[in-house]
């Protein structure tokens, strides 16, 4: 489904090398996100072209990053970006894919089947596996197009465990950031840098790189109708 030739060739630009192995599980992917898109709604980006540049080039600049090993969670993760292709781009980290909603955890659960990667498909919301067993578990924990980033620091750091990192993928999200602040801090991590790119479109990517320095305090997080009616 997708353009090789051409995916490679863009990759190549940012400075990402897949093998042949991951560019045919990426297209094999692709082509199960489109056959299923038709009955469950995934996404609305379904031309092969942006595929490769808004979902898969965009996972990858996560995924590229030295920080992302271990034990790794995406957070709504949806049809399965970054988690997905974290995984197929990094095999060895143990994935787990958070998503509430059952028929989006059908399609991810019949991806990692089809393409034979071992994967973690937990159906909760993320404030509900931040009070079980998943609580500060987390090496690297990763959202992307969830929530403002005040609600999503709360959906995500309690996950993280101490001095490991929640990484938020945002389009520019300097104003978000500056909102944020406190709230990362309050929920135990510190505000380390961010990551800037810009896609092939002209369109902005960020990754804003936080660090769980200590443990979250036993409050948080708060139920999803406090979250996002009164961030932190």
């Amino acid at each position: 489904m997708i353009d090789k030739t051409r995916f490679a060739r863009t990759l190549s630009a940012y400075d990402i090398h897949l093998t042949e192995q991951q560019t045919d599980m990426l297209d094999r992917y692709a082509e199960m996100l489109g056959s299923y898109n038709e009955k469950v709604n995934l996404t609305a980006i379904t031309d092969p072209q942006g595929i490769e540049e808004k979902h898969f080039l965009d996972s990858l600049l996560f995924a590229a990053s030295p920080l992302v090993k271990g034990s790794v969670a995406d957070v709504g993760t949806g049809a399965g970006f970054p988690g997905i292709v974290t995984k197929i781009f990094k095999p060895d980290i143990d994935l787990s894919l958070i998503e509430p909603t059952g028929k989006r955890c059908t399609f991810l659960q019949y991806v990692l089947d089809s393409l034979n990667i071992k994967g973690s498909v937990i159906k909760e919301r993320a404030e509900e596996a931040a009070r079980k067993a998943w609580r500060e578990k987390y090496d690297v924990v990763t959202a992307r197009a969830v929530a403002n980033l005040r609600v999503l620091a709360e959906y995500c750091i309690p996950l993280v465990k101490v001095g490991g990192y929640f990484i938020a993928m945002k389009g520019d999200g300097r104003r978000e950031l500056e909102r944020a602040r406190a709230a990362i801090e309050k929920l135990g991590a510190k505000y380390e840098r961010t990551e800037n790119f810009t896609l092939p479109d002209g369109s902005h990517r960020s990754l804003i790189i936080c660090k769980k320095v200590k443990p979250t305090p036993p409050t948080y997080p708060r139920n999803g109708g406090k979250i996002n009616k009164s961030p932190l």
